[in-house]
């Protein structure tokens, strides 16, 4: 399994990368709404472009960050249930989870989605609302989402497995960034330090 664990770095990586890139739909998300809502306000007039796109970025956010938010350990989990067991029984449920309903269940979504896909971009297929978006980019979410969440399920896979093996710590633990404050606190407590062995000398 040593072997493998370059791959899930990698994986991890890539993950990581989209997930910071698709906080910034948010963001577009919201200017949208707001610049929708003034316009319909101010001038009485809209467009269902206007609407769409922000379906559209919602979908992204959504499909898009599923990998990411696996990498974070920020899906839903039945811990009350879990916690009752040992640390080596959860790596062996999420491993049981992860190959018997994540792997089929992307591989299912790939199999029936793309054709619709492949049809809805040969056939340049519009919405059916007047001044609607062209409809293949939005569904071409769905099988770039979930091929996302494979890899990444893959990776935690591999994790898992690595783990059991006593290659690597615990992967279940949320990776959580510090927040200004802490950063701050610890700069402050560095700065500190560096002075009292200055005097010291």
């Amino acid at each position: 399994m040593a072997p493998l664990l370059p791959l899930a770095r990698r994986i991890d990586a890539l993950s990581e990368f989209v997930g910071r890139w698709v906080a910034w739909l948010v963001l577009a998300a919201v200017l949208i709404s707001a610049l929708n809502a003034v316009v319909r306000k101010a001038f009485n007039t809209s467009s269902n472009a206007f609407l769409e796109i922000q379906w559209y970025l919602f979908a992204g956010i959504f499909l898009l960050g599923a990998g990411y938010t696996l990498l974070r350990q920020e899906h839903v989990r039945i811990d009350v249930i879990l916690s009752r067991f040992s640390k080596r029984t959860q790596i062996k449920i999420d491993i049981f989870g992860i190959l018997c309903f994540l792997f089929p269940l992307v591989v299912a979504v790939l199999y029936l989605v793309t054709p619709l896909v492949i049809t809805a971009y040969t056939s340049g297929e519009m919405s059916s609302n007047a001044g609607g978006l062209i409809r293949w980019p939005v569904f071409a979410l769905v099988p770039l989402g979930f091929t996302l969440l494979g890899l990444q399920g893959l990776s935690e896979l591999i994790k898992r497995l690595a783990f059991l093996q006593g290659l690597i710590d615990d992967p279940t633990q949320k990776k959580q960034e510090k927040t200004a404050e802490e950063e701050l606190a610890e700069a402050i407590l560095a700065a500190e330090t560096a002075k009292k062995k200055e005097a010291a000398q």
